[in-house]
């Protein structure tokens, strides 16, 4: 996003000569976002960032979809995908397990306890979401350490790597989009500040701390890009550390956000979703709802009402507190619900009636609302509660 910061030794110039101690240059970069004609960072390295000496393929884990058919609404156990000691050997970027993606965004799960190896995303912004755990993430442009409820914007092609700390593992929900992952633009000015309405402020941002320099020779480096039939990877080896930075100034590098900073907007009637929303990319939306006052006009029904995701799918990943709305459907910390468009979902039987008179609801949920039709990952296979698209109906379903 467009707010400026300046970390480490540049010049008072841009583009103008920028030497070591030693009398030689730093190398500077621009990594900038569509075309010169959007945000940028310029950055000064020890090192050529351009050398490689070895390319080969990286084989990404299982991305492979398969259709929401028959259209159903889903809910997926993601707790029950590492229930052993396999995490401390997992890593956030190699154990990701696809959940659901389609041709806009990807959304994964890992838990993990290694650290990863140095990875770029050449397709897109991640937006990670820490559901319990902690880490420092690693990154050209310094370190940022990150705790549960952190959402962690790292910018399309931003080399960094994560380093999980303490003795508990790192619950990861990987959100990767195939476009940018910024503000809503309706909480900016024109010229990229958050307004007064906006739920969220600059004051609520982490920036990478640092710089940080690292010494190192033929270093590998995991790069998801595009390929000939969809996503692939790369493995380079370069010659030098990448991390080798002494500074860099601009609009573009990596923030935290914790939602425990998100100021949600209350009314008397009930609020719909767009009031959570946090983040956007194209075609898709992140929201979150937090504990909160709900509505307070005498006559209100503070859960949602039934609606019909015409344009859209929903996905909601349930990361605390209890859910109001989805009392009596297995729904839990770390389940997701699917609620897919041309299918109409509200609150499960009896949570209409029984939250009239509540006065605050206590959870924390990430929403994904996406544009285009979601499918299923292999994470989603081996996680999904069968049941649950029959619980409007007191479980009555065809018979298996």
């Amino acid at each position: 996003m467009a707010h400026y910061r300046q970390l480490g030794d540049i010049p008072p110039k841009r583009h103008t000569q920028h030497r070591n101690p030693e009398g030689g240059l730093y190398y500077e970069e621009l990594m900038g976002e569509e075309g010169f004609f959007s945000d940028s960072s310029l950055l000064y390295h020890r090192g050529i960032p351009s050398a490689i000496v070895d390319a080969r393929p990286w084989e990404l884990p299982d991305l492979t979809t398969t259709p929401n058919l028959p259209l159903i609404p889903r809910h997926l156990k993601l707790h029950t995908l590492s229930e052993g000691e396999e995490w401390k050997d997992t890593d956030v970027v190699t154990g990701r397990r696809l959940v659901l993606g389609n041709a806009d965004v990807r959304i994964s799960y890992a838990v993990a306890g290694a650290p990863s190896e140095l990875y770029r995303n050449g397709l897109g912004d991640e937006c990670v979401y820490v559901e319990s755990g902690a880490a420092t993430v690693e990154t050209v442009f310094g370190s940022l350490v990150v705790g549960q409820g952190d959402y962690v914007i790292i910018p399309r092609a931003t080399t960094h790597r994560w380093v999980p700390s303490g003795d508990e593992p790192l619950r990861a929900y990987c959100i990767e989009a195939n476009s940018h992952i910024t503000p809503p633009k309706r909480y900016l000015s024109r010229f990229g500040q958050l307004l007064e309405h906006a739920p969220y402020c600059e004051r609520d941002l982490r920036g990478p701390v640092g710089p940080l320099v690292v010494d190192g020779t033929d270093v590998d480096i995991l790069v998801k890009h595009r390929g000939p039939q969809g996503v692939v990877g790369t493995r380079y080896t370069v010659p030098h550390h990448p991390f080798d930075v002494v500074g860099w100034d601009g609009c573009l590098y990596p923030y935290a956000f914790n939602i425990s900073d998100f100021e949600p907007i209350t009314g008397r009637i009930h609020q719909p979703p767009p009031v959570h929303q946090v983040f956007e990319g194209n075609n898709f939306v992140i929201c979150n709802f937090v504990p909160r006052k709900v509505d307070y006009h005498p006559l209100s029904i503070p859960v949602p009402y039934y609606h019909s995701n015409v344009d859209s799918d929903e996905v909601m990943f349930y990361c605390g507190g209890d859910y109001e709305a989805r009392k009596g459907s297995g729904i839990g910390q770390g389940s997701i619900s699917l609620h897919p468009g041309g299918h109409t979902h509200g609150p499960q039987p009896g949570a209409y009636e029984r939250s009239i008179g509540a006065e605050f609801f206590d959870e924390l949920a990430v929403m994904v609302d996406t544009f285009r039709p979601l499918e299923l990952g292999e994470a989603a296979t081996a996680s999904e509660d069968a049941n649950y698209a029959w619980s409007w109906s007191g479980g009555r379903g065809p018979a298996r």
